[in-house]
C-alpha cells in the first residue's frame, strides 16, 4: 500500500504520525503514473490499512490518496474516508 501527499510538509508529519503510531513504513519516491504534487509517498503493509485509516483521518493529515499496487498498476483505494471507518 502506499499514501501519495501534496505537499512534502504533509508527507513528513505522516512520517511522524505513522511512526509514533509503530507502523511499520517506507519513505519512497512518489510513482510516476501517480500524479501528486510531492515526491515523496509512504509505503505500508495492506495489513496495516485501517490504522494507517484511523491516523490520516485522526490527525487531519492532507494526502493525495491511498493507492495498492496491482498487476495493472497503482490503483486508488477510495474507502479512506472518515464516514468509512
Amino acid at each position: 500500500m502506499l499514501i501519495a501527499f501534496d505537499s512534502t510538509q504533509q508527507a513528513l508529519r505522516a512520517e511522524m504520525l505513522l511512526e509514533y503510531a509503530e507502523i511499520d513504513i517506507d519513505i519512497c519516491p512518489t510513482p510516476k503514473e501517480i500524479t501528486a504534487g510531492c515526491a515523496l509517498s509512504i509505503q505500508f503493509p495492506d495489513e496495516d490499512l485501517s490504522c494507517v485509516k484511523e491516523v490520516v483521518v485522526k490527525e487531519k493529515v492532507e494526502i493525495r490518496g491511498i493507492f495498492r499496487l496491482t498487476e495493472n498498476g497503482y490503483e486508488e483505494i477510495r474507502e479512506w474516508h472518515e464516514e468509512d471507518l
